[in-house]
């Protein structure tokens, strides 16, 4: 029974909130399933998966960077609206990937969090994390997917529902082989 592991990097726990949703579409078809944040996200684990979902939030146009979750923090810390995700602390997806061993073999998909506008305007973290992947020896089962945000920085409606409908798409991509 093919395993997977879904590693997330979330600020203010909306993209936790789709990695947790991802793993229980793919928990349909899928008995192995473990969700982790990105600094639990051991070579290991990441080594024994069968399927390695990645994703993070989009800051500044691409994945987040270490002055951009700063920026976060202090947002949060002004704003009484924002909590920070309680695995918010510690290295994002670019430290990550920089300590990650190449080259790494199996299937990956990658993901983000993003306000709903035009990847113009917004950019979109999934497609630095997809070059990383890349880097890294891995080979893609499905195209990059953004969730969306609103502009007060809450996940919109029906995103959940999608996120566990694309992890069944991925999980049965899997199973297809």
């Amino acid at each position: 029974m093919p395993s997977a592991v879904v590693v997330y990097e979330s600020m203010f726990g909306n993209t936790h909130v789709i990695a947790d949703h991802i793993a229980t579409g793919l928990r349909d078809r899928l008995q192995d399933v473990t969700v982790v944040p990105v600094h639990d996200a051991t070579t290991e684990l990441v080594g024994a998966a069968d399927l390695v979902v990645v994703g993070g939030p989009t800051h500044v146009h691409g994945m987040s960077s270490h002055r951009s979750r700063e920026g976060a923090k202090d947002m949060a810390a002004k704003d009484d609206e924002l909590d920070l995700d309680p695995d918010a602390e510690g290295p994002g997806l670019r430290e990550w990937f920089d300590e990650l061993p190449s080259p790494q073999a199996g299937r990956a998909a990658a993901f983000d969090t993003r306000v709903h506008a035009s990847t113009l305007l917004t950019g979109q973290a999934s497609k630095g994390i997809v070059k990383r992947l890349h880097r890294h020896g891995f080979e893609l089962v499905a195209d990059p997917e953004s969730f969306f945000v609103d502009k007060e920085n809450h996940l919109e409606a029906d995103e959940a529902e999608r996120a566990s409908a694309w992890g069944r798409r991925l999980a049965e991509s899997l199973q297809a082989d």
